[in-house]
């Protein structure tokens, strides 16, 4: 090979290259909010629903549990994340962009499986509120018992 030739590439190398996806789609979950979560190469911009993200998350705790999975594996400013989110309030909604996150990030690179599942980050938490039943004031509290 000359100075002036370009460097051919195998067919195993432009697969790989072909395989690696610029965009990565996950999902989170969280009571009952969803969030969709799209991950892109780019500087650490965070959107949701349109909006930019401190004006979302006007509170701290919140910005900081839903970046959570960036932060732990030093990823803050190497990608841009855009959320469509929905249901719940905004506690759910942010542990719910956590999970897709985490989910994406794991997509990126399967060796922060580890780190992401130690910090509990994968787990889908299942707890929900419970339901109302009939005949009852609440989901468990029940009508004062009467003897007489």
């Amino acid at each position: 090979m000359t100075d002036t030739q370009t460097p051919q590439t195998t067919p195993a190398q432009q697969s790989a290259e072909a395989q690696k996806p610029t965009v990565i789609w996950a999902t989170g979950r969280r009571k009952t909010a969803v969030a969709r979560v799209r991950l892109m190469p780019g500087t650490g911009k965070v959107v949701v629903n349109g909006r930019p993200f401190d004006n979302y998350f006007p509170l701290e705790p919140l910005r900081l549990e839903a970046l959570q999975p960036l932060t732990l594996t030093a990823n803050t400013d190497k990608f841009d994340v855009y959320v469509n989110v929905k249901g719940g309030g905004v506690t759910g909604q942010a542990q719910a962009i956590r999970h897709g996150i985490a989910r994406a990030l794991l997509q990126v690179d399967p060796a922060l499986r580890p780190t992401l599942r130690s910090a509990g980050l994968l787990t889908r938490d299942p707890r929900v509120k419970e339901r109302k039943k009939y005949g009852q004031p609440g989901a468990r509290k029940r009508f004062q018992y009467s003897k007489r």
